[in-house]
């Protein structure tokens, strides 16, 4: 699970290549596929919109956000 800092944006990034992103009080906003390349991850949603992101130092960084690693709860 990657987390903002104030909890708001949440991407959980699941086996199988899929994610769910839940945004505030709205649980699974977006749904899509992801795919890894080095640190780099590029993400699809299921209507078609499509995101990347990097990783750098442990921290996720994807659409002006900036997302750390927690433990899903």
């Amino acid at each position: 699970m990657w987390v903002t800092d104030d909890g708001h944006v949440r991407h959980e990034l699941l086996p199988g290549g899929r994610y769910d992103e839940a945004r505030g009080d709205r649980a699974s906003a977006y749904q899509g596929r992801y795919t890894l390349t080095g640190d780099h991850i590029d993400y699809v949603d299921d209507t078609g919109f499509t995101a990347d992101g990097e990783f750098v130092d442990g921290v996720l960084y994807h659409g002006g956000m900036v997302l750390r690693r927690v433990d899903a709860r």
